[in-house]
């Protein structure tokens, strides 16, 4: 079954990926992007297959006009995929107030407002899916990732309340949790300037490593096309799974993570229920 996909952030990683294979199995996709010319190639290639529209995620009035041009004209869309997104590095006291501000707009205003701006339109045609790129760093945290990790953390508590406010609209919502893939992610990272304060600390010594050749994706083991194939598929899973973790690393590290913090609630758990009223 042929479906129609919107996706943001299209013209590169797992956005492209995704774009270019379900071209080729030949569903519609409406993909927008910063530099759209960049799809110009597939676009020559799979004609009236592929919509694409520019959009900067984070100017909210423009990602409005640009949702309900595609659903207006594409009729339906089946598929949202939330994509657009980029990550951050430096200790908290190194990032700069204008980073902060972009890189919040970009991972987490933009998904809250895209979903606002589709919503809508979902109800109105009886469902639909949405697909959020989160990370592994959605649920685990790693030093000089703060502001990244704020961004994943956040789209993740926000949607796992809305997907329990649209489930009896018959929408579905997926956080797709990857680890590190080979894509350019790691050479596109806004790395705050260094303090000499940081630079013996675990921060300095994964500075030198993010800034080395490829920085640090060009090593990871994750593969953009099988990744994105697997975010495809998730979409045929019914009901909607909550989270998709795609990576062996991604599988680890979320794994310590949510067992560290199970153990800790563990242990807390007498104080956690003597501070209920008196019976």
């Amino acid at each position: 079954m042929s479906r129609t996909w919107f996706i943001t952030g299209a013209s590169s990683g797992f956005g492209l990926a995704m774009t270019r294979q379900l071209l080729e199995r030949g569903d519609r996709v409406a993909a927008t992007a910063r530099r759209p010319e960049r799809l110009a190639e597939l676009s020559a290639r799979h004609g009236d297959l592929l919509w694409t529209a520019e959009l900067d995620v984070t100017d909210t009035a423009r990602m409005r006009s640009v949702v309900d041009q595609a659903f207006g004209e594409l009729a339906r869309i089946d598929v949202v995929i939330s994509n657009a997104g980029y990550g951050s590095f430096g200790a908290a006291e190194e990032l700069i107030d204008r980073a902060i501000d972009h890189q919040i707009a970009t991972n987490l205003v933009a998904p809250i407002q895209l979903t606002r701006a589709v919503l809508p339109h979902l109800r109105a045609q009886g469902g639909g899916r949405i697909v959020q790129l989160s990370s592994a760093g959605g649920q685990a945290a790693f030093p000089g990732g703060n502001l990244y990790h704020a961004t994943k953390w956040g789209i993740e508590g926000f949607l796992e309340s809305v997907m329990l406010e649209v489930a009896p609209f018959g929408i579905g919502i997926t956080l797709i949790e990857p680890g590190v893939a080979r894509t350019a992610f790691g050479t596109s990272l806004d790395v705050a300037p260094a303090m000499e304060a940081y630079a013996e600390t675990v921060v300095g010594q994964s500075r030198t490593f993010i800034e080395s050749p490829g920085g640090i994706t060009a090593a990871g083991p994750g593969d953009p096309d099988k990744i994105a194939e697997a975010i495809i598929g998730s979409v045929d899973v019914v009901p909607a799974p909550r989270r998709v973790t795609l990576g062996s690393d991604a599988y680890q590290f979320v794994h310590d993570s949510l067992s560290g913090r199970l153990a800790e609630l563990e242990s807390a758990k007498d104080l956690a229920f003597s501070t209920d009223v008196d019976a």
